[in-house]
């Protein structure tokens, strides 16, 4: 007979990506019960609340409470609205990290826990450090810990064996070899750097090997990928990028993205994707070494304009430059992709002209 292991697991981030890891893990109990395996949620949060089984070592927010929390965020209400289901309990803002801060105490001295991260926020990096120096475990399947300074890069990744950013990953070794079933899971919603392929994982092994990489080159945003695809067919880049979101196609890591397209027409989320792999290749930069194009200029940034205005009255702009640059690549035969290269310390994001039947001009779509 099976012996059943239980992960006690909490998740940072009710967004779209997050939601869809809480119905994952409801909708396939049975399959992990197959594997001897039960995922344990005992804690669920958001950028200002947080819901907490009422004893995280005996105790869990049962399935029915999950999908309620799912609810409550489609509806973009407030966790606070949960204390009536169940045995939770609330906390509010200030207490969040002393929470956090306890209850991985608590479980990594008893039964191990694992945090994951499906936020789209750099404010979580530092639980994330305490938290693995207490002996958790993080999966995340959010870039901006990844990409902030060294100092808090090196401090997550200062024990290997408890951090994972790819669904699809080596068995990790110690305490921790419980953190793939998690990531099986966070392959269903989303990785750091290419989806549910094995790019981290692929290049480890390079690395691991002794086998020098010099160079990488890729296409690594759904959004841009799609974007390109659409202006390449004579549409206007307006057009195209108003299509995307009613498409759902932008991020929804977090409601804000979902609402405000700029993050992937900046190059940023790119930039993050190429700092994680030169990273990985044990390059010592930061954001500021990267050369980003950003798709719209600076006047038309967060800061300075609203995403209504953006959408109704910045984005028309645009439309005649990069209409006039799809022209100029279609009468040299090719097409333009939004590309990352990275080679030795230098790494650059931004629109490139391609040959139509090159690997990354025969691209379509994201």
């Amino acid at each position: 007979m099976t012996t059943m292991k239980n992960i006690p697991l909490i998740l940072m981030g009710c967004g779209g990506v997050g939601q869809q890891l809480l119905q994952h893990i409801v909708s396939c109990r049975s399959f992990h019960a197959k594997m001897g395996v039960h995922l344990r949620v005992v804690g669920i949060c958001d950028s200002k609340s947080m819901v907490v089984s009422s004893d995280v070592l005996t105790r869990e927010l049962n399935d029915n409470l999950i999908s309620q929390v799912c609810r409550v965020k489609s509806n973009r209400s407030s966790l606070s609205t949960l204390t009536a289901f169940g045995e939770c309990q609330v906390f509010m803002d200030s207490e969040l990290r002393g929470k956090f801060l306890d209850i991985a105490s608590l479980l990594s001295k008893a039964t191990g826990l694992a945090f994951v991260d499906c936020s789209a926020s750099s404010e979580t990096v530092g639980v994330l450090a305490q938290v693995v120096d207490l002996g958790c475990c993080i999966v995340l399947a959010n870039k901006k810990p990844l990409t902030s300074t060294m100092e808090d890069y090196d401090k997550l990744v200062s024990h290997p064996r408890r951090i994972r950013h790819e669904s699809t990953v080596m068995p990790a070794p110690g305490n921790c070899n419980f953190v793939p079933f998690a990531l099986k899971l966070v392959k269903f919603v989303g990785s750091s750097v290419g989806a549910g392929l094995p790019v981290i994982a692929s290049l480890n092994r390079m690395i691991l090997s002794g086998d020098p990489v010099h160079r990488i080159v890729g296409s690594l945003s759904g959004t841009l990928g799609y974007v390109m695809s659409e202006v390449e067919d004579g549409k206007p880049l307006s057009q195209v990028v108003k299509a995307a979101k009613s498409l759902g196609i932008h991020r929804t890591r977090d409601e804000t993205y979902a609402e405000d397209p700029r993050d992937d027409l900046s190059g940023m989320d790119v930039a993050r994707k190429a700092l994680i792999l030169v990273r990985l290749l044990g390059r010592r930069i930061n954001m500021g070494s990267i050369k980003i194009e950003s798709l719209y200029p600076e006047e038309m940034g967060p800061n300075a304009m609203s995403v209504k205005d953006f959408l109704s009255t910045g984005l028309p702009l645009l439309d005649k430059d990069i209409g006039e640059r799809v022209r100029k690549a279609s009468l040299n035969g090719n097409v333009l992709r939004y590309v990352c290269m990275i080679e030795g310390s230098r790494v650059e994001v931004g629109i490139q002209e391609l040959p139509k039947d090159s690997p990354l001009g025969r691209l379509r779509g994201k």
